[in-house]
């Protein structure tokens, strides 16, 4: 699988990240749910991220404890 690219204006600043398919698909229903533009998730992430920690990463981890913090909430079958 490939990582696809996007470009996104963060602050006033253009900046690309390239991620695979299934982290977008996780990220976009993440901003549907907040009601807030993929933009928006992608500023908000960059704003709390270390600062060496790259975007694609950051982006990456994001989707990683959203889906874990999913699982914890999930009652066991």
């Amino acid at each position: 699988m490939r990582p696809r690219k996007r470009s996104f204006a963060i602050k006033g600043h253009r900046t690309s990240i390239s991620l695979e398919t299934p982290f977008w698909e996780v990220l976009k229903e993440i901003a549907d749910e907040k009601h807030i533009s993929l933009a928006a998730l992608v500023g908000e992430i960059d704003s709390t991220r270390a600062d060496k920690t790259g975007l694609s990463t950051s982006v990456r981890l994001y989707v990683l404890e959203f889906l874990r913090a999913r699982l914890r909430d999930r009652p066991l079958s």
